[in-house]
């Protein structure tokens, strides 16, 4: 089989794009979408996502994790589906598409791409740290120095000792001059990754949540760039998210698999 796929990225969170109007992709083979996501054996990604057609928007986004899972919101993911349908023809500045925890709006300048993701009802507060969903599970925790944390075997014992086996996204956070530093562990890559934007999304609504800022428009630096959230509070709960920031093509290929 020869798959022609395009790769995008937004602040590092990298992903496998390809073009599934046709529905001839095997979605349902995992060890496929697994090995184009291997970054020794395939193309090598965080994710693999396809551009569908749905009958009442303007695309559908089927969305895996690198493990070759179906999964939960990507936002990045998200805003580089926007990237490549804009690429494509399918859309033009604006557009409203479907998505597995619903319907984004999203609008695209340039490589700025800034998606509405889901209003969040509820943002669980613990003694160090907070839990929500921003259309992925997500565990918000401060630490003194961001940059100097092991993400990964903290993150990791987080993610299964507390969440268990269906596990969580894990975020850590520093308040730096302008906002927020984020480095964040990823289930389903079960690594750290570049960016996550359900997992700054997460941040910003949970740092505003407890206090730590009373800003409604939160610059989040990650380690793929810059990233920026704004929102509306009323009573503990969000509406008008929105999640901006760059995405880009890195190139265009085929592979035989």
């Amino acid at each position: 089989m020869q798959i022609t796929f395009y790769k995008y990225q937004g602040t590092g969170n990298d992903f496998v794009m390809i073009d599934n109007r046709s529905l001839s992709f095997p979605k349902q083979d995992t060890k496929l979408i697994n090995t184009l996501c291997d970054r020794k054996f395939g193309v090598g990604a965080d994710g693999l996502i396809l551009l569908e057609n749905d009958e009442d928007l303007d695309f559908k986004m089927v969305y895996y994790n690198a493990d070759g899972n179906e999964s939960t919101m990507c936002g990045n993911g998200g805003r580089c589906l926007v990237a490549f349908a804009n690429f494509l023809g399918v859309i033009k500045e604006k557009t409203t598409f479907n998505a597995v925890d619903g319907l984004h709006n999203a609008t695209i300048k340039g490589d700025i791409v800034s998606l509405q993701m889901i209003d969040v009802a509820e943002v669980k507060e613990k003694e160090n740290y907070s839990f929500l969903d921003t259309g992925s599970p997500h565990h918000v925790q401060l630490v003194d120095n961001v940059n100097g944390f092991d993400v990964f075997t903290e993150g990791k014992k987080i993610r299964y000792g507390l969440y268990g086996e269906a596990g969580s996204n894990v975020n850590f956070v520093t308040k730096n001059a302008k906002g927020y530093t984020v480095r964040t562990y990823e289930r389903g890559v079960e690594d750290e990754t570049l960016s996550c934007g359900t997992g700054v999304t997460a941040v910003a609504l949970a740092m505003h949540k407890s206090g730590n800022t009373n800003l409604t428009t939160i610059p989040i630096k990650v380690m793929g760039g810059d990233l920026e959230i704004s929102f509306t509070a009323k009573d503990g709960s969000y509406k008008n998210v929105y999640l901006t920031g760059e995405a880009k093509q890195v190139f265009k290929g085929e592979i035989i698999c």
